[in-house]
């Protein structure tokens, strides 16, 4: 009976045990769901952010937290290489240049291609290893190559940035490692540089379409898996940091639509690109199906006059007249990121130019100016009128001594006598109708044999157009001459020779003048 009565009490224990901790356990158990399932994400949440723009429009399809900062990770590299290209357009790079490899380049941390101090790297192959790889130590080679020191490129980067519209953008490296402070940037100014790129380099674009590099020996997959898994998409670039999140900027086109497309802050690469192909899906089909109606997205330079320098009284003669003194806008040091407005991207075809000469012996359109040879011949550009034929804008004349004039370190400014001087020729004005750009060159002389090739190797395309260089002074002071073709009187007509042209391989837009 003992026995019997301590085991019945014994099982009794033993149940309500087994109760109380079916009711602790019940308790516990959202709680630890919940830790488990923080647990396997990792509670890793970055910030996220996303836009969707018509290329074509410029039109927002879709936005999320568009104008808040964010890291840009690596996908920074496109500033890297919209810069690369912009020297590669201005002839002091080809495909073929060596790229000298530094100790500091060959110690950035991965991804890498693994290059040794001493090492050289054609431009070419650093391109697609920034495609592809995304190679930290191939994004210092180019910027050490390119501006001299990283430092140096990171304030080129963004003052890129400012010229064509990215607003809330500032670059301390080229590679988008992370730094103290960081790369920062919004989805809305990423999208800029997507359409940007695009539009002023669509030969070197191309680029980014890269599936794979082979370098020495070892195949480098892109990190872009949407190329050729999503209908359209062309490129453009991926991003990782920790704290950036999973980042992707992207395009995608049909035959009659364009996108362009940020994601910003995914959990995982997976996610991220899942939900970069259902922005496309949603968005493409929506996007504008005729003409484009955008302006071009690229870099603008200022330039501002300044009102006539008077001299000071006493100090000219009568009748002295002193010229106006053109000074080129500074570069702006990298601004702080701004959270509100954001200015909108600049028009390469607003600007004013400073002086414009034609290439050839054609027709000269309206407002252009040429040097006037004997009985009125034009003389092509670069040589020099005898003395029978004097040029139609007067030389400046002498400054006297006593009326000398200075503004900061600009040269002293002419002063004569009004009687003395010749009629002023007219201000060149940009030419009636629609014009074709083939790009920009440091020289002159460069930029009329970009205009001649274009003519020897497309000459149905070009017609009875003419042929013109056009001066701009960038920010900075830096003088580039654009090569450009006028003469078609509708949008339609200049647009179907870039296409022939770019055929033929070369970069092109149309603008209207």
């Amino acid at each position: 009976m003992i026995g019997r009565g301590v085991g019945v009490r014994s099982g009794r224990i033993v149940v309500l045990l087994g109760l109380l901790a079916a009711v602790s356990l019940g308790a516990v158990a959202p709680a630890e769901a919940a830790r488990k399932r923080q647990a396997k994400r990792g509670g890793y949440a970055p910030p996220q952010a996303a836009i969707v723009v018509d290329a074509k429009t410029g039109k927002v399809l879709y936005g999320q937290n568009e104008d808040a900062p964010r890291i840009p990770a690596s996908i920074t590299k496109v500033m890297t290489l919209y810069v690369l290209f912009e020297q590669m357009e201005k002839g002091r790079f080809s495909a073929e240049t060596p790229m000298r490899v530094s100790a500091y380049a060959a110690a950035q941390a991965p991804s890498k291609l693994g290059l040794q101090a001493g090492d050289t790297i054609r431009t070419e192959d650093a391109i697609k290893a920034l495609v592809t790889k995304s190679a930290n130590d191939v994004a210092v080679v180019v910027a050490e190559n390119v501006g001299g020191s990283e430092a140096e490129f990171a304030r080129m980067m963004t003052n890129k940035a400012r010229q064509i519209g990215m607003a809330s953008t500032t670059f301390r490296n080229p590679h988008g490692l992370p730094a103290n402070p960081p790369n920062i940037t919004t989805a809305r100014d990423l999208a800029t540089l997507g359409r940007a790129i695009q539009d002023r380099f669509p030969r070197y674009y191309a680029y980014f379409g890269t599936r794979v590099f082979h370098y020495q020996g070892s195949a480098h997959a892109n990190h872009n898996k949407l190329l050729g898994r999503v209908e359209g998409v062309d490129g453009i670039k991926t991003g990782f940091t920790r704290a950036s999140g999973f980042n992707l900027l992207t395009s995608a086109k049909t035959d009659d639509r364009h996108v362009v497309a940020v994601v910003l802050g995914g959990r995982s690469g997976a996610s991220r690109d899942q939900r970069m192909a259902s922005l496309i899906d949603s968005t493409l089909p929506r996007a504008y199906a005729g003409r484009r109606t955008a302006p071009i997205v690229a870099e603008a330079p200022v330039e501002r006059a300044r009102p006539a320098v008077v001299a000071a009284a006493g100090t000219a003669p009568s009748g002295t007249v002193v010229a106006p003194v053109r000074v080129a806008q500074a570069d702006p040091a990298p601004a702080a990121v701004t959270t509100g407005s954001v200015k909108p991207p600049l028009d390469l075809s607003a600007m004013r130019p400073v002086q414009a000469s034609m290439a050839g012996p054609t027709a000269t359109p309206s407002g252009m100016r040429w040097n006037a040879g004997p009985q009125g011949a034009p003389v092509p550009p670069g040589t020099i009128p005898s003395a029978q034929a004097p040029v139609a804008q007067a030389p400046a004349p002498v400054l006297p001594a006593q009326a000398e004039v200075k503004v900061a370190s600009v040269a002293p400014v002419a002063v004569a006598p009004a009687k003395a001087a010749p009629a002023a020729a007219p201000e060149a004005r940009r030419p009636s109708g629609w014009s074709i750009q083939l790009g920009a060159a440091e020289d002159e002389s460069k930029a009329r044999a970009i205009l001649e090739n274009a003519k020897a190797k497309s000459p149905r395309a070009l017609g009875r157009t003419v042929p013109y260089t056009e001066k701009v002074v960038a920010k900075g002071g830096e003088t580039l001459y654009r090569a450009r073709f006028a003469g078609f009187e509708e949008a339609d007509e200049a647009q179907a020779a870039c296409k022939a042209l770019k055929r033929s391989g070369f970069a092109c837009f149309a603008t209207r003048g």
